[in-house]
């Protein structure tokens, strides 16, 4: 129960609208830091903080011309968007108004924007061969067939998991895998351990993942050590991460199907790492076991070929004393 309060404690927000406005309100000393120590630095950071100067702070304020009044309100947390998580993201380099209309610049904010429909990642990644190596195309094909867009085609779109200000590819920027693991399982546990985003998308009763993987045994190391989509992803050679997410009837639960030489961990969670020594020299060395010892699934060439040794020189050191045995007792009784 630890490892679940743990991850029902995590904040995870996401934003349906990135507004641009131009307050008088000053930065909070934290967060301007975080900007100014960001990795990138933005060619848009001037344009971008008149959004960030009431989407990016707990509070907003704004002077009411009907009443002559300075206003200072709370932000929604939906609403809010963490400059450090932006300009740490995939989409850092964006000005706001590239995904989100220029009208977002007068306040109050016209209310129609709040239908406009947004972009989703086949609108800019679709279709270009400067994105061709991601297989855009195909990963929308498998996300049309998955549990979750067929649930609910209208509600469900790639947002739900990759909020696009704070969306990191982190499987294959970070070298730790396990930060892969926490962050992708993050991503699923943003809906699955938080009724009140849960509650959106189904009227199913809350789901206890505790309960759930009941039958899981050393379940919080499973939980830290793979991903969910190691279990719950139909695997596809041409992506580099599985988006056919299956229904739960589905989803492996034989231990042999990842505690083996073939096991399924090869073919995605570790599909990133050097292929050369894995296959060379077996998976008995630094590429796996920096980061984890899968039982079952750890082989190397050379201890194999010298425990085959081992067996076949005992075999015969045995036969060998067997027959010295039967031939002296032979010798004795004559």
């Amino acid at each position: 129960m630890k490892f679940f309060r743990l991850q029902r404690g995590l904040t995870v927000v996401f934003l349906t609208a990135g507004l641009q406005i131009w307050f008088a309100v000053p930065l909070h000393a934290e967060t301007e830091q975080a900007a100014d120590t960001a990795s990138f630095r933005s060619l848009f950071f001037d344009q971008n903080e008149r959004c960030f100067r009431c989407h990016g702070s707990s509070k907003y304020s704004y002077f009411n011309s009907s009443t002559g009044t300075e206003i200072t309100d709370i932000m929604c947390t939906e609403r809010m968007v963490s400059r450090q998580d932006f300009y740490t993201a995939n989409h850092r380099s964006f000005a706001c108004i590239d995904c989100h209309s220029a009208q977002y610049d007068t306040f109050p904010h016209p209310g129609e924007l709040r239908m406009e429909e947004k972009y989703n990642c086949i609108d800019c990644h679709g279709y270009d061969e400067k994105y061709a190596r991601f297989n855009f195309e195909g990963i929308e094909e498998e996300f049309h067939q998955s549990v979750h867009y067929q649930a609910n085609p209208d509600a469900f779109t790639c947002w739900k998991c990759h909020d696009p200000h704070s969306y990191k590819i982190n499987i294959r920027n970070s070298k730790i895998i396990k930060e892969a693991i926490a962050f992708d399982n993050n991503i699923c546990l943003g809906c699955h351990s938080n009724f009140d985003r849960y509650s959106l998308l189904t009227e199913k009763e809350e789901i206890n993942i505790i309960q759930q993987h009941d039958w899981l045994p050393n379940q919080g190391l499973h939980f830290s050590q793979v991903r969910c989509i190691e279990c719950h992803a139909r695997l596809n050679d041409s992506l580099m991460v599985a988006h056919r997410i299956m229904k739960k009837e589905n989803a492996v639960r034989r231990c042999v199907e990842c505690h083996s030489q073939n096991s399924l961990l090869m073919a995605s969670l570790y599909k990133y790492q050097s292929r050369e020594s894995r296959t060379q020299g077996g998976f008995l060395n630094a590429v796996i076991l920096n980061d984890a010892f899968v039982i079952g699934a750890n082989r190397n060439v050379v201890l194999n070929r010298i425990s085959i040794y081992i067996v076949i020189c005992a075999m015969v050191f045995l036969l060998i004393h067997l027959s010295l045995r039967i031939i002296l007792k032979k010798k004795g009784k004559s």
